[in-house]
Order: C-alpha cells, then structure tokens, then sequence
C-alpha cells in the first residue's frame, strides 16, 4: 500500500542478506507504528532477541505482521547458529537451540494465532533441511537457508491472501457503502493490504467509493492513529468516532455492514479482536445489520476448540492511565505523554474480547466467504504451510 505516493509492506528483511546459505543473520525492517500517524520512521532489527522485543513492545502489531514478524525473528536465530564467526554448536545443540528461541518468540504475545503459525512453520523448515546433515556447519547452513525462505514464503503468501480477502470482500460493498470497522486490520496489520480494510480498498479501486466510520480504539488508539492513517493515504473517505458511538451510527441508519479483523478464530467460528469488538457485534445483530470478519485462513487455530480456550492478553494498566500525542510548547510541537486518570486508581486493560460465532455473519479469508460454524471453519483451516503453494495453501 501507499505512503506519500510510495509502495511499502509492514515488515520485510533487508536485502535478505541471510539467504546465501547463512553468511549472515538477516536484518528485519519494518514501519516503527508507535510513530504513526505523525511520524513515519523505519525500525530496523538485527537478531532475534530484538526482533522479538519488537513485537512484545508493539513496534509492529497486527495479527498478519506479527506473524511475518514472528517468523523473520525465528529465522534470525536459525541463521545466528550458521553466521561467519559465530561459535560452532555441536550437531546435537543445534535443534534445543532453535527450541529455546521458538518459545522466546512465541512468549511475547499469546493470543494472536499467526505468531505461533509462522514460528512453527519456519521451526520445521529448519528442522527438515538440517535433517541427515552431520556436521554442525554445513547443518546450521542449511537450515538458515530453509528457515530464511521459509519466513520470506509466509510474509509474501500473508500480502497474497490479505488481497484476495479484498476480491472477495469488495463484492459485499456496493456503491456508497458505510462501512464500520474497529481497531486497525489494515496494511499495518499485516504484510500489505489488510484483512478488514482490503475490501475497502478494492472497493475503492473500482470505483465504489466506501465510506469508513473508524472507532478510535481505546486505549492504544489505533483505529484513531492507524485505520485513519491509512485511509487518508489511500485517499478513502472516513470520519474518526468514539468506540461509543459506534452503536449510535447503527441505529440511526448510517451503517450498512461491519467489517473486523481476527487475532485468533476458534474451531467453532468463536473469534478473538481487539476489545470493544464483541459490543460492536451485540448492536449489529440487534439492529440487523451484518456482521463479518475478515482474516487469512493463518488466523484459525483448529486446535482452539472455542473461543473459551482462547488466552486473553492483559497488557499494562499504563496504557489506560496515559496517553500521547502532539502538543504545542515552546512556540514547537512536540509528541508528550499525559496521564489522564486519578492517582491511585487501579486499571484493568485486557488487549482481546471474544465474539460468539452466532454474531458472525460470515468470515472473509482469502478462499472465499465461509459461515462461522465448525464446518465453514474446517473447509478452510490450515494445519501447515507449504512453501511455494500460495495462498491455497493446507
């Protein structure tokens, strides 16, 4: 997607300097999006303990982004145990190695399925090329090799579905329609494109004309920051409201559908998204107006029976007490932190709410829309990624 004019994706490894057969560890880039919207600045990231810290630290969040994130930082500590210079492991230290960074990067954020998706995937890529190699070097080389594709293979099928979802999504969006959408499930979110904005985008692109009503997303504000960021860029009409008026849009006839994004959808079509989105659909169902989510079919975890079973992440009270944005000082504008709520009161921030399938009116993934019940959900569920298959991959 655009940014003043120019093509970027969210995260991406610099020249790929580690897919040589691992002379060196790959440097990860990605747009620094606690920035946004007022400063647009390139993080980069050169080993797997920082790349990590990234995402736990929301340098990068989205459940597309930190998957691709998530799966470039795995391949970093692959390529760490092959790169010039580096002390050699022997043969058996190698994989135990690879574990003990898996479940680091796996331990920055527990709920958004993606991560652990793209982790595992790049882990077993590894695993597989190094597989009948004994000695430690020429072992370490391969895997890097293998891991490192199969990280750049993730981020590129995550862009490829995320514009199918738009294909698909687009024909729900007839000329002038008022979309509603809460957080950020934008480009940002994900490699390029998006998951709930991508039918807004292709919508737009033929001609549609969408119109956003982007909740402002308390506390981290990304709907505010991100979402509108996004659709200025793309030159999308929108208007930024309270994640309170949502519902007063609803019901006085100014919605015609609401479109969210996923951090994890259970196996009966239950689905994790940034909190606030489960009232969101209470209100749809009530005033009859559709309901769907948008999200690559890297988001199910078929494993997660229900949205029960789905961790919840908690994240600091911090991020209720203050918050951040431009003042002026001084005659110059400044970014500045304020606290905004009384001293000694407690917070409770959980990050995700669940959504009941029954409040789902379909799911958008990159094959097509398919029902929120255990059947749509197992016709499209992946158990694994195949390098090289696309975005129909099983």
């Amino acid at each position: 997607m655009l940014v003043n004019g120019e093509h970027y994706r969210t995260v991406w490894l610099e020249d790929g300097p580690g897919a040589d057969g691992g002379a060196a560890v790959p440097r990860v880039s990605m747009i620094e999006q606690r920035q946004l919207p007022h400063v647009f600045e390139i993080a980069h990231f050169d080993c797997c303990d920082a790349t990590s810290v990234a995402i736990r630290d929301m340098v990068v969040r989205g459940a597309g982004a930190i998957g691709a994130t998530a799966g470039f930082a795995m391949a970093q500590a692959v390529a760490a145990t092959a790169a010039h210079g580096t002390t050699v492991l022997a043969r058996e230290e190698l994989e135990p190695a690879w574990d003990e960074r898996a479940a680091h990067i796996e331990s920055m954020r527990p709920t958004a399925q993606n991560l652990f998706f793209a982790v595992r995937t790049v882990r077993r890529a590894a695993r597989e090329a190094a597989r009948g190699v004994a000695c430690a070097r020429q072992a370490a080389r391969a895997a890097s090799a293998a891991a490192t594709a199969a990280a750049l293979a993730i981020a590129d099928d995550d862009a490829a579905c995320c514009r199918a979802i738009g294909e698909h999504g687009a024909a729900l969006l007839p000329q002038g329609s008022r979309v509603s959408t809460h957080c950020n499930a934008g480009w940002l979110a994900f490699v390029d494109w998006g998951s709930a904005l991508s039918p807004i985008f292709v919508a737009a692109e033929q001609g549609r004309a969408p119109f956003v009503w982007v909740d402002e997303t308390r506390p981290r504000l990304q709907g505010a920051n991100l979402t509108a960021w996004e659709l200025g860029q793309q030159g999308i009409d929108h208007a930024v409201i309270a994640d309170n008026a949502s519902g007063h849009f609803m019901q006085r006839g100014e919605v015609d559908v609401v479109i969210v994004g996923s951090d994890r959808i259970a196996a009966n079509g239950d689905v994790a998204n940034k909190i606030g989105t489960y009232s969101s659909a209470v209100v749809a169902r009530s005033l009859g107006i559709p309901f769907y989510v948008a999200a690559p079919t890297t988001t199910i975890d078929p494993h997660c029976p229900t949205g029960g079973d789905i961790p919840i992440e908690e994240r600091d009270g911090d991020e209720l007490h203050f918050t951040s944005g431009l003042a002026e000082e001084g005659g110059s504008v400044q970014q500045q932190r304020v606290r905004t709520t009384p001293l000694g009161s407690a917070a409770r921030n959980p990050a995700f709410d669940v959504t009941p399938a029954e409040l789902v009116t379909g799911i958008i993934t990159e094959k097509g829309i398919v029902p929120a019940t255990p059947e749509g959900i197992a016709s499209v569920a992946r158990l694994h990624y195949t390098i090289g298959s696309g975005s129909g991959a099983n």
